[in-house]
């Protein structure tokens, strides 16, 4: 039995125009957004439970494409509903059999194609929230073609091989996040101290919640918006950096 565990209030959001547009790859749908220079960096950005659909996700592809990338979030649930509010959190578990967030490499491999040949990339990052982050940690061992990783509050656990990641991955975390431990944030920088062998870090923001990273400049309350202002500029830092 799960307490409510995001401590999301997605009623609420406020609305927000999208600036970019949606398009058809292969048999998933993607938003993408363009930088107003022509670039051949690119980033993917995972959603989280709520899916590609959802406000506060788009609001991070348009920031992601305004730092000068071309920024594109995959519908990673292939079309099938995401979570929804009116949903019980007892059956999460069983909806979370059904949305493995390490079962995406699919996905991934269709988006990397069409970044490459379609939009001109050469230089691939990944960003991922929640849900997200747990499938960017799992890509960031697996898919040697994304260049640089940045998960954000998700984190693989019961996994032997989830230390050995193959490009620079960053791993933000909020204090107040009560999905995540602070004993499974000392683990993971006790073993990726031990086993990794590509630049890493991890970073925890005072007094922030599960989800915190995402909100639009209206949703944060005045004392989080530092926290979540130097999450989101710590998030582009390390992009521009390996990417």
């Amino acid at each position: 039995q799960m307490a409510d565990p995001f401590l999301y209030h997605t009623g609420e959001r406020s609305h927000y125009g999208f600036l970019g547009h949606e398009v058809q790859i292969e048999h998933i749908k993607a938003y993408i957004c363009r930088p107003s220079l022509s670039t051949d960096k690119a980033v993917i950005v995972i959603h989280d439970i709520f899916g590609w659909l959802f406000p506060d996700i788009r609001y991070i592809v348009d920031l992601i494409a305004s730092s000068g990338y071309i920024a594109i979030c995959p519908d990673f649930f292939k079309g099938t509903d995401p979570w929804k509010t009116t949903d019980h959190w007892a059956d999460f578990a069983d909806w979370m059999k059904h949305h493995d967030p390490v079962k995406v490499d699919r996905e991934a491999d269709v988006v990397l194609k069409y970044l490459k040949e379609q939009c001109g990339a050469k230089k691939i990052g990944v960003v991922g929230f929640s849900w997200g982050g747990m499938a960017v940690h799992h890509l960031m061992l697996k898919n040697p073609q994304l260049a640089a990783g940045v998960s954000l509050y998700g984190i693989i656990r019961d996994s032997e091989e989830r230390y050995n990641l193959l490009n620079p991955t960053f791993f933000i975390f909020g204090e107040k996040d009560h999905t995540i431990s602070y004993d499974q944030i000392s683990l993971l920088e006790e073993k990726l101290k031990e086993y990794c062998r590509v630049a890493y870090k991890i970073k925890v923001y005072p007094g922030q919640v599960h989800g915190f990273a995402q909100l639009k400049p209206e949703d944060m309350k005045p004392h989080d918006k530092p926290y979540i202002e130097e999450a989101r500029k710590d998030m582009i830092d390390w992009i521009n950096t390996f990417v």
